[in-house]
């Protein structure tokens, strides 16, 4: 190969370089832009959520987007996933730490979230002042977090006397409702040489205690599940219908009793 054919080959190559490098250059561009949009869109969506959370929520929220490109998914017109955090928000005085996966988001806030699935940890203290506000356990019933069940204490009425008790419960939950059913009972005073076994028995039999929280929920979230520890009582929430509007936001359930 002669020289002069050689140099006309490396200046044919020079216009395919500057096109490769203006081409890794201009995708490098595009993913800092991208990731740009991507924070100053987090950064949005938590300055939207928090000024459209009702006036009883308060907290810090952080949001992160997920998927590949924010701007590949803002023109098809959904966001694949956004994740939020608050691990110390208060609702209505209780606090609670919150994780809220949403999936399937459209950029119409008018059209409803594909599914979202959060989980809500409460503590001891948490627990038992959603249990006082519903005020349909014993008035003066302490919750306490066990292994996988709570223990709390109470009164029932026999003949004229008022006979305490110990229970355990366990947990579920089904619509806007927690569920605690006694499993087991003891009784603690009031009895004397009377056997006890009749009265555990009607204290088993007791319809379990139901806490609503559909007034701390929006509309069309509900309880999927709880899982209780010593630490925490954690409780799942699933929604398929909610729309990101201030409307749908701040419109709260209602508990029928």
């Amino acid at each position: 190969m002669s020289e002069s054919v050689a140099r006309t080959k490396r200046r044919g190559l020079v216009p395919l370089i500057i096109v490769g490098v203006l081409a890794l250059l201009l995708v490098v561009a595009y993913f800092l832009v991208d990731s740009g949009l991507r924070a100053f869109a987090q950064d949005r969506a938590e300055s939207e959520i928090s000024n459209r959370m009702p006036a009883s929520v308060t907290g810090d929220i952080d949001v992160t987007i997920g998927g590949t490109s924010v701007i590949a998914q803002f023109i098809a017109g959904s966001f694949d996933q956004i994740e939020l955090t608050a691990p110390k928000l208060t609702v209505d005085g209780v606090p609670a730490s919150v994780h809220v996966i949403a999936r399937d988001v459209s950029t119409n806030t008018a059209k409803a979230i594909g599914s979202l699935t959060a989980t809500l940890d409460l503590d001891q203290a948490a627990l038992n002042q959603l249990v006082l506000a519903s005020g349909t356990a014993p008035a003066d019933a302490v919750m306490a977090l066990g292994d996988g069940v709570v223990s709390y204490a109470g009164t029932v009425k026999l003949f004229e006397f008022n006979v305490g008790y110990s229970a355990t419960a366990t947990a579920s939950a089904a619509g806007d409702t927690l569920n605690f059913a006694p499993t087991e009972a003891t009784v603690t005073s009031g009895v004397g040489d009377i056997d006890a076994t009749p009265l555990v028995n009607l204290i088993l039999q007791q319809a379990p205690i139901g806490v609503c929280v559909a007034g701390y929920l929006p509309e069309g979230v509900e309880l999927s599940g709880v899982d209780i520890s010593p630490e925490r009582a954690r409780v799942t929430l699933e929604s398929s219908s909610l729309r990101l509007t201030a409307q749908s936001l701040t419109t709260l359930g209602s508990c029928t009793n």
